[in-house]
């Protein structure tokens, strides 16, 4: 039976944020229309995904895509789907809790903190992100989320995270946390033993739209969640996978119950999940090919740098050289770098191209605009 899809304006302040409840609450129990989730930046994805027209009526949420790769698509997600993600990430976390969002609701990270706090009967906490992330703001609503009685969650991105873990009074409020799911991006090995060296449970998580959020915590699938590789692509099966894609025609990476991701990945040797980046950035260069992260994670760890983005440029011998955007604090040295890429990833891995930039620009909660950034270093 068709069901109603509405436009769900999300906005920053913190009463309009929780404002939003009602309707989510009427989405997943299918006594109102599903919702798309949009923000005033957006003013044409509520046409591209085609609003007006009702999808099916096991679907609750539309989660548009950045539309990095083309035209924006939509994952479309049962509330069946949403639950089965939100009911696995408390028994993973360890029960359900109060949650404190301090990103945006538009994206399905920002919008399970929600959904959560909606399944487990509490009341979120939401930081007012009406004049950007702020250290400050982050804290003052942290320790409001910390005095209500049992357990506390916060979801946040890795630029986040590196902000608040310079800031005293913020790591006090993040060790009060039981856990904090970390999204958006690759967190950078040395951020992450910061936080267990200051005692911040960070939790690295892996997910996507398309499975309502992470479903492999700290490399390992969340319960009912199963992983294979195929040819190094990861490919997922469990019960928070979307039903497919609205506005899309290409060839479906729904199959036969799994979904084939663009990621690429690798098992430890103590069997967690390793996700080592997309298979459309992997760099060939001479023959040899190179995975961006392998290469940032060892710019990162060099002193000073607080982020970096590695892509490959078009070279008429090469076929492709090794490029990265750098952001410091200071400048250390292109030499440095380049020793710290050799040292870890090998000779062919080492950037031809550096650049130093304030920030990297951005396309989502943590995701780097790398098409962006090929043409400000080509």
């Amino acid at each position: 039976m068709p069901r109603e899809l509405r436009v769900l304006p999300v906005p920053t302040r913190p009463a309009e944020v929780l404002a939003l409840l009602p309707a989510l609450a009427a989405a997943l129990a299918g006594d109102g229309p599903a919702l798309l989730p949009v923000t005033d930046q957006e003013p044409g994805l509520p046409a591209a995904l085609e609003v007006d027209r009702p999808v099916d009526d096991r679907i609750a949420l539309v989660i548009g895509t950045s539309g990095s790769t083309g035209a924006p698509k939509g994952a479309l997600l049962s509330s069946d789907a949403i639950k089965a993600s939100a009911m696995a990430t408390h028994a993973r976390l360890g029960g359900p809790g109060t949650w404190l969002l301090a990103m945006s609701a538009r994206y399905v990270g920002g919008l399970q903190v929600l959904i959560r706090s909606l399944l487990a009967g509490t009341e979120p906490v939401v930081d007012d992100l009406t004049d950007g992330f702020r250290a400050e703001s982050f804290t003052k609503a942290a320790f409001a989320a910390l005095e209500a009685p049992g357990r506390h969650y916060t979801a946040l991105v890795p630029t986040q995270l590196t902000r608040l873990m310079a800031e005293g009074g913020a790591l006090e409020a993040l060790r009060g946390f039981d856990a904090i799911v970390m999204g958006g991006a690759a967190m950078p090995e040395d951020l992450l033993r910061g936080c267990r060296e200051e005692g911040v449970n960070a939790v690295p998580s892996y997910g996507m739209s398309e499975t309502a959020s992470g479903c492999v915590y700290d490399g390992v699938p969340l319960d009912g969640v199963e992983i294979r590789l195929s040819d190094g692509r990861i490919d997922i099966r469990g019960p928070m996978l979307a039903d497919g894609y609205r506005n899309f025609d290409g060839e479906s990476p729904f199959v036969d119950g799994w979904f084939r991701t663009s990621d690429l990945g690798r098992w430890t040797d103590d069997g967690r999940l390793e996700v080592i980046g997309r298979i459309d950035d992997v760099i060939n260069t001479g023959g040899v090919k190179i995975a961006p992260l392998l290469v940032e994670r060892a710019l990162t760890a060099v002193v000073g740098v607080t982020d970096a983005c590695v892509v490959g440029l078009p070279h008429p011998e090469w076929g492709q050289i090794v490029a990265a955007a750098v952001v410091a604090d200071g400048e250390p040295s292109e030499q440095q770098l380049r020793e710290a890429v050799r040292a870890r990833a090998g000779r062919a891995a080492v950037p031809k191209v550096i650049r130093f930039l304030p920030a990297l620009p951005l396309l989502g909660p943590g995701k780097v605009d790398r098409a962006a950034l090929r043409k400000a270093l080509g």
